[in-house]
């Protein structure tokens, strides 16, 4: 066998974990599966939600045996720390030490665009869940790439069919890294012939607390725009300021807040915004199938809790490796490759499909409208309409 040597391993921090299963003494028949994603940091919350998800998924689509005709599936965890030369290091570590056969994986967009080129490096399949930006599956995308997650602009376009009227003025409001310029450039193009104008765009740090400037700038941008003026927020992790620019008092200058779904910890703040509108990937009383039947009631009996937003994504990216691997029959990447392009499975969403042209999973998206209910704890978003895979022409940008 040839060892290589990878260009990525070099920074690899000490502390990576290897949790969740050993491979010390596998069985060379055991199907290995890597999730390299940020563990601690910003987004820990997603991560956990991920990991539980993808451990359901796989529970779920092997009838709890956690094996794949008679193969044992064992999942290795390393942690990113959400810092980009780790995470090259832990997926070169995946694929070279550990010979995962898949990777699942990462967090963020910025860190997933730093891991594409070390799928391909090792000519291994990485799935992406739940990284957004349309770049993964655009302009830094290869065809080790697979993405069960929604991209930028299917929360775009979803979103834009929420918002986008003649005579509204929009401004937008997002992180200044992969996820927020990918998200607003795409929001951008699916508001065009809607009649709505994007006026005004603001973009801050991640890490950002005081929201006072940012807010003005784009009070100053709106306030004496004619007709209906929103501001659209796209922010993921810790930090959101839906709640800090709403005591602003943003109504003052005629300016509603705008949105798409979060996580439920992120959506208490949306019962101080009840009638909002926008669109989501998930919500758990949305879909009604008998995968999310499932997903709800067993989330519900372990955790005593509903599954959130990450939890059905992660579950997803669990379906996809055992419907492909039973699909090809295989754990070999050239026939994995053959049987996910294109491929259709079930998920807590319903039906998903790997596009053949960039591997990017289309999907149901969801437009809804805030209801407040005193007896729970987040806002909550109630369907208006569910946008299915034929309601959406999602770009093709890898080309």
């Amino acid at each position: 066998m040839t060892i290589r040597v990878s260009r990525w391993a070099a920074p690899l921090a000490a502390g990576l974990g290897l949790l969740a299963a050993s491979t010390f003494g596998a069985a060379a028949e055991d199907i290995k599966i890597a999730h390299v994603y940020g563990k601690t940091g910003a987004l820990e919350a997603y991560a956990k939600q991920s990991h539980t998800g993808l451990m359901m998924g796989l529970e779920y689509a092997t009838d709890g045996t956690m094996e794949i005709d008679g193969r044992k599936i064992v999942v290795i965890e390393k942690d990113t720390q959400l810092k980009p030369d780790i995470a090259k290091g832990a997926l070169a570590e995946a694929y070279g030490d550990d010979e995962v056969d898949i990777a699942v994986g990462p967090v963020s967009s910025g860190v997933a665009l730093a891991m594409l080129p070390v799928a391909e490096e090792y000519e291994k399949i990485l799935i992406v869940e739940p990284a957004v930006a349309d770049s993964i599956t655009g302009a830094n995308w290869n065809r080790y790439i697979f993405r069960t997650s929604r991209n930028s602009s299917q929360d775009a376009i979803a979103n834009a069919v929420a918002l986008g009227q003649e005579g509204v003025s929009i401004a937008t409001l997002a992180q200044d890294y992969a996820f927020g310029r990918d998200g607003v450039a795409a929001f951008k193009e699916a508001l065009e012939g809607t009649g709505a104008n994007l006026v005004f765009e603001e973009y801050a740090p991640t890490d950002t607390k005081d929201f006072t400037a940012n807010a003005q700038r784009i009070f100053d941008a709106l306030k004496d725009e004619p007709g209906r003026k929103f501001l659209f927020v796209i922010w993921a992790g810790g930090g959101n300021p839906i709640s800090k620019i709403k005591a602003m008092e943003p109504e003052r200058f005629g300016v509603e807040i705008a949105t798409g779904g979060n996580i439920l910890a992120a959506m208490k703040a949306y019962k101080e915004l009840p009638g909002m509108e926008g669109a989501t990937y998930y919500y758990h009383e949305i879909p009604q199938n008998p995968v999310n039947d499932w997903l709800v009631a067993e989330h519900q009996k372990r955790f005593n809790s509903p599954p959130d937003f990450f939890t059905a994504g992660g579950m997803t990216a669990g379906l996809a490796i055992v419907e492909a691997i039973k699909k090809a029959g295989s754990t070999d990447t050239e026939e994995l490759i053959a049987a996910m392009e294109g491929m259709e499975f079930e998920t807590p969403k319903g039906k998903m499909m790997f596009r053949p042209e960039d591997h990017q999973a289309l999907q149901s998206m969801y437009h809804f409208k805030i209801k407040v209910d005193p007896d729970v704890e987040w806002g909550i978003p109630e369907l208006v309409r569910e946008l299915t895979i034929e309601d959406m022409n999602i770009p093709i940008r890898n080309q």
